[in-house]
């Protein structure tokens, strides 16, 4: 019995046992299956099913957590926001939802063209409908996330349920999760690393602890936390943060009993190079793979004297492919520098409503079966003799900042709706301690315009990872020969 089936073995004779711990309260492995079912028989009955994408617009905590499964169990997609983030912003998110699962505190700021169901303590009410037998269909919708596109838009990324099935069994199966998994909840809802976040340690039949955000950003609050609930795992850090914690005090003492640590979203490399492998006892898992393939495609296990100088994202996942192709699409060598293009049952459907752009992105594989599909993702890298990928950066303008996926485009957009503004460039810098940051280049009668005053603007539309650090102001941009703005001029300028 592999350790997946025997968690949920284990679960079936232990329904007491914790399945999601916040501050206020316990929800048992139990509870969570009761309340799911009475708010899946809820969506039912307002109509949410196969191929309904059901918008969750909850604060941290138990019902956000009910919502997801709820929706999964009425065999619908659930698109999880952050309520954090400007209204605008989570506005252009919820498009193309047509049910919304809210709290009565928060509905008045979210709308979408279909019902909108409200849980809380009172319990959840409306319609209800008889649940369905068995699991979803397999290609059916799951999940919409959203990652930056080239045109200053969000893109809907459509993951079907074969995809997240896999994806969770894996990430159960290879991280060795357990009933004695205690897992801390760190992604902000609304990004796709949440979703390994709470599912997974679920699954496996542990714990999953859920703190206020405000808690996970003051690390004496943190560190307790930790300590206090016994958490072993965190399965969605990004290396910024690693860093960050690895700066306070007490923070060897207070992760010494986590026994897996598991990164995401840009270079570990920074970390790694300021010894900070040390800071994690336990296992450190390097995760690789875009948010259109399901999260994950590639791990590498770091071990505790690692390679510094060079970003190694591992190998393929089970059911994973991972080519490195030439301008051709042909495949290079061992060695030799090529364009990750990642295929298997993780590829996702594609962009809601974009055929044009998904049948740019997602493209025949050359090496596979009749029917194939691969997704290119602009990353290059090479393949190194014992056949772990090393990362080499981006192709295009697309940059990693915070462990956040970022088109400048869409900055610049919201920079362009400014009145001052006539043209806007973004680039990208990094510090000494080699973290990447936005750089706003503008043009227009920005004179009585200050800084504070282009941020309060973007403010309006964008979450706080896509906010510039640094503004300049220029008369004209430089130009290439084509006539473009010569992006590689501002960047260097910027330094």
């Amino acid at each position: 019995m592999s350790r997946t089936d025997a968690a949920s073995a284990d679960l079936a004779g232990h329904p007491d046992h914790p399945a999601v711990v916040t501050p206020d309260c316990v929800l048992t492995h139990a509870d969570l299956v009761r309340r799911t079912d009475r708010l899946a028989r809820v969506l039912r009955g307002h109509g949410v099913g196969p191929e309904v994408v059901c918008g969750i617009a909850l604060e941290r905590g138990v019902d956000a957590v009910v919502a997801m499964a709820a929706v999964l169990r009425a065999h619908g997609a659930f698109l999880t926001v952050d309520t954090d983030l400007p209204p605008k912003r989570v506005a252009a998110l919820l498009d193309g939802a047509r049910a919304l699962v809210t709290s009565r505190r928060l509905a008045g700021r979210f709308t979408v063209p279909g019902p909108t169901v409200l849980v809380g303590e009172d319990g959840t009410a409306g319609p209800v409908a008889s649940l369905p037998g068995g699991p979803a269909d397999s290609r059916s919708l799951a999940y919409v996330s959203h990652t930056s596109g080239s045109t200053g838009a969000p893109n809907a990324v459509l993951v079907e349920h074969r995809s997240l099935r896999a994806y969770l069994r894996s990430t159960v199966r290879d991280n060795d999760l357990g009933p004695d998994t205690v897992a801390l909840q760190l992604a902000p809802l609304g990004y796709d690393a949440s979703i390994r976040d709470t599912l997974a340690p679920l699954l496996a039949g542990g714990s999953l602890v859920v703190l206020p955000r405000s808690a996970l950003l003051r690390p004496e609050e943190l560190f307790e936390a930790v300590r206090a609930h016994g958490v072993n795992t965190i399965l969605s850090t990004t290396p910024s943060f690693l860093t960050f914690l690895s700066r306070q005090d007490g923070a060897a003492r207070a992760l010494r009993d986590v026994r897996l640590v598991a990164t995401s979203g840009e270079s570990l490399r920074p970390f790694l190079a300021a010894g900070g492998r040390s800071l994690v006892p336990g296992r450190l898992v390097n995760q690789y793979g875009p948010t259109e393939c399901t999260m994950t495609s590639t791990r590498h296990e770091v071990p505790a004297r690692p390679e510094a100088d060079v970003d190694l994202i591992g190998t393929p996942l089970d059911d994973v492919v991972a080519r490195l192709l030439d301008g051709g699409m042909r495949p290079v060598p061992d060695g030799e520098i090529g364009e990750v293009y990642l295929g298997g049952v993780g590829v996702a459907r594609g962009y809601a409503d974009q055929p044009g752009l998904t049948a740019t992105r997602f493209v025949p594989d050359p090496c596979g079966e009749p029917g194939a599909r691969l997704y290119r993702t602009g990353d290059l890298a090479r393949r190194r003799p014992d056949g772990v990928l090393e990362y080499l950066g981006r192709n295009d303008r697309q940059i990693k900042v915070r462990g956040y996926r970022v088109d400048p485009a869409e900055v610049e957009a919201v920079l362009l709706t400014h009145p001052a503004v006539t043209g806007a460039a973004v680039t990208a810098a990094t510090d000494d301690q080699q973290r990447a940051y936005l750089v706003a280049h503008v043009t227009g009668e920005l004179a009585q315009v200050r800084d504070t005053a282009l941020r309060a603007h973007l403010a309006e539309a964008l979450p706080p990872h896509l906010m510039p650090r640094h503004f300049t102001r220029l008369d004209r941009f430089p130009t290439t020969r084509s006539g473009k703005v010569d992006r590689v001029a501002l960047a260097g300028g910027a330094r």
